[in-house]
């Protein structure tokens, strides 16, 4: 391990309190060196009754987890690992992942790079993780929501709109990890630029993610969709679903599925049906 991994890592908690409590009242942020998943921690305290808005930041985790409960691993200070936690009553839940896909991304990379550019791109694989120009897996994405909490009714545009605590966990390389076992080939926030770290990478993401979420519950994935096809991986790409058909990837409908031109016509597929991977040999 480097001296400079060795170093406390200096959190800018208080900053980032400051920029969303008044747009999340009773907001708060915990820091822990270690823990088992963020967002395992988060659903623990909803099944104990607390549905608190709360950000939970590890500086490691042991048994990270991501979509399909696949593994997340990392040492302290190599990712950017969080767990947001609130109620959240959105008129339909139909793309969360995909807008909060879309917010980190521009946080992280507010302008696109020019054609030609040797800057790496920050893009959109759906349903729930951001890839750099080649494939290289930034970040993932994994929202959980606990339906088993007593929910409360919100009226909106003349319809009950059923409330529940969400819990969005957000895992982000700074320092690429080891490749080896991993089926996706690793990229990290250093490989757009050598400055980051996580605390920055912190700062740049949680206040407009939450500005984000408020602004899904009240308007949901469709004012989201060209800036997702701004940065979609997988558009105009073969692609393979889980049920072993194949098809060619046409974009993301207004409420987030994936359309894909399969021999037996246009399919629109959600994430909780469906894996989706680029296949082998794809451009």
């Amino acid at each position: 391990m480097s001296e400079a991994q060795n170093k406390p890592i200096r959190w800018p908690a208080e900053a980032i309190w400051e920029a969303v409590e008044p747009q999340l009242p009773g907001f708060t942020i915990e820091v822990l060196p270690s823990i088992d998943s963020t967002n395992t921690e988060l659903m623990r305290r909803a099944r104990a009754g607390r549905q608190e808005p709360i950000l939970l930041v590890a500086e490691q985790q042991t048994a990270g987890r991501g979509r399909m409960g696949k593994p997340w691993r990392s040492e302290a200070g190599d990712s950017l690992l969080m767990s947001l936690g609130l109620p959240l009553a959105p008129a339909d839940w139909s793309g969360l992942s995909l807008a909060v896909g879309v917010s980190v991304a521009q946080s992280l990379q507010p302008q696109l790079p020019e054609a030609g550019s040797s800057t790496p791109t920050i893009g959109l694989k759906w349903p729930n993780d951001l890839w750099l120009t080649g494939d290289h897996k930034l970040a993932g994405i994994l929202v959980e929501t606990a339906s088993f909490v007593s929910a409360r009714t919100h009226a909106g545009d003349g319809q009950q709109q059923t409330e529940r605590y969400v819990v969005i966990g957000i895992g982000i390389n700074v320092r690429a990890p080891q490749a080896e076992g991993l089926s996706t080939i690793p990229g990290s926030l250093q490989m757009l630029d050598g400055r980051w770290d996580a605390p920055q990478a912190l700062q740049a993401v949680v206040p407009p993610l939450v500005a984000a979420i408020q602004a899904f519950a009240q308007q949901g994935f469709a004012p989201l969709q060209a800036a997702y096809a701004a940065r979609d991986a997988l558009a105009g790409r073969e692609v393979g679903l889980s049920d072993g058909t194949a098809g060619l990837a046409l974009g993301v409908a207004a409420d987030g599925a994936l359309r894909v031109q399969t021999a037996a016509g246009v399919v629109d597929v959600t994430s909780s049906e469906v894996s989706v991977r680029p296949q082998a040999g794809a451009a």
